[in-house]
């Protein structure tokens, strides 16, 4: 086989992604809060671009609203005030105004009024300092013990904790790095353990649930006999295996593992604060009239406009300007003007596919969710005539506000499921009637999945038991017999 280094010409039609392009798809994939904080920058840096004001931007409507005749009725009349004022001012000038005097107490301009009004104080609003998880434990550890080296190990031991308030590190661990038994390093646990809230410092489950009877005086309780002795059993809920070893009635032990379902398996995360994650939809749905009307809620978006003043500046100072000057401008306005084309793009886009959404979806808005229907971003992107991946990146990360509550964009897309009669029906809406005949059973004689499937079957929607053991898996339902109630 003869190899051999050498240099061939080619011809062929390739998808170049230029960086406006880039740009554009990143802009389209935006939530309204990050196009926000972007198009802020975006003014800061462009010197061409500039923000409508809201009164410039009411004004403009009234205006393409206007009839012809009256806006130039109107103009005449502001141009007729504008000629008196100016004719006032002049009569006033010629009577003579104490320049002077004016000026010599501007700077008292801004207080006018009577001495005897109290002048009302502004303060910065400074943010609440919240307490964190560990300051909490460490603020108890100082209260509790003087020890230094208790102090130091506590600290580790604090600092060793996860958000839910168990003991990551062994004992031994501990024991090494402080250079002290592992006794002494447990009796500072055991100090921890007894901190607010209940549970905290545990090293498992079990031990988190024995903590909690303790703190509540009732470690010697049958709940607490349950937990120690039982823990695996209880865990299965094998209730009648547990009624046997202790010798009481199923009744019995399930009501005592209520009380034990009262506890809080992650105690940490009572504590660990967050602070709230707001949603903000970036379109709105709203019934008018029978009709479900579909906009984009950008009431905080900037609207853009090139700043017809700077730019007539800078294009005379460029053209008395070097070559550099003059690039440096026509990039600036190239990019100001796509920028402002590129988010109106946005606009239509994303009205166009929720538009789409709506006229699909228009059984769930007047019944609920079990009326959702089968519905792909294929299906969206045929319907208004573009690609799929732009209908993709249009409800990605995207809230919408419906008469039904917010939901993400991505929630109106699911798989179908056959009927009998040939049709098709939401796996979502499958989901949901799933829900609703497992919250109306009997908990003594609870459904299983293929009870569930069978019933389902007799409503003309087929579908398998493995399938109703995946959707009630994915609701967090457990299984028929660990739902039976004795």
């Amino acid at each position: 086989m003869d190899m051999k280094i050498g240099l061939h010409l080619r011809q062929r039609q390739q998808l170049v992604m230029t960086p406006k392009l880039q740009q554009a798809l990143k802009l389209l994939q935006m939530p309204a809060i990050e196009l926000q904080q972007m198009l802020k920058q975006e003014i800061m840096q462009n010197p061409l671009l500039e923000e409508i004001e809201e009164y410039e931007d009411v004004q403009e409507e009234r205006e393409e609203a206007e009839d012809p005749d009256e806006r130039e009725e109107r103009e005449e009349r502001e141009a007729r005030e504008q000629d008196e004022t100016q004719s006032k001012d002049g009569e006033a000038g010629e009577e003579g105004v104490d320049w002077d005097e004016y000026f010599s107490h501007g700077f008292e301009l801004g207080r006018q009024g009577s001495e005897e009004e109290t002048q009302e104080e502004f303060f910065e609003k400074v943010p609440i300092a919240k307490q964190t998880f560990t300051d909490q434990l460490i603020s108890q550890l100082r209260i509790l013990t003087d020890d230094e080296q208790m102090i130091e190990i506590g600290d580790y031991l604090i600092g060793s904790l996860d958000d839910s308030g168990y003991l990551t590190c062994e004992l031994e661990e501990v024991a090494g790095t402080f250079g002290v038994t592992t006794e002494e390093v447990q009796k500072v646990l055991e100090l921890i353990q007894r901190f607010d809230p209940p549970g905290v410092g545990a090293r498992n489950l079990q031990e988190c649930l024995l903590l909690q009877l303790r703190a509540k005086g009732e470690e010697d309780s049958l709940s607490a006999r349950i937990i120690r002795e039982h823990f695996d059993e209880f865990k299965q809920k094998k209730y009648l295996e547990i009624s046997k070893k202790l010798k009481i009635t199923i009744q019995d032990v399930q009501a005592q593992c209520k009380l034990i379902a009262t506890l809080d398996p992650k105690p940490g995360l009572e504590v660990v604060s967050e602070d709230p994650r707001y949603v903000i939809p970036d379109l709105v749905v709203e019934n008018v009239d029978g009709k479900y009307v579909v906009y984009l809620n950008d009431k905080n978006i900037p609207r853009l406009r090139v700043s017809q003043s700077y730019h007539d500046e800078l294009l005379k100072d460029s053209r008395d300007g070097d070559r550099e000057t003059r690039e440096f401008i026509n990039s600036r306005l190239k990019s100001a003007k796509w920028l402002i084309q590129t988010i109106e793009q946005r606009r239509r886009t994303m009205v166009k596919v929720m538009d789409c959404i709506s006229r699909k979806q228009r059984a769930f808005f007047e019944k609920g969710t079990a009326h959702l229907k089968p519905l792909t971003l294929q299906q969206v992107a045929s319907e208004i005539g573009m690609h799929e991946s732009t209908v993709s990146r249009v409800t990605t990360n995207k809230y919408v506000q419906t008469p039904r509550g917010v939901f993400v964009l991505k929630f109106f897309f699911s798989s179908s499921l056959g009927t009998q009669d040939g049709g098709e029906v939401s796996a979502k809406s499958a989901k949901e009637k799933i829900r609703r005949m497992i919250d109306r059973e009997d908990s003594k004689v609870p459904l299983s999945d293929q009870k569930i499937a069978d019933i389902l079957k007799k409503d003309g929607l087929n579908i398998a038991r493995r399938t109703v053991a995946k959707y009630r898996e994915q609701l967090g339902i457990l299984p028929a017999r660990l739902r039976k109630v004795y």
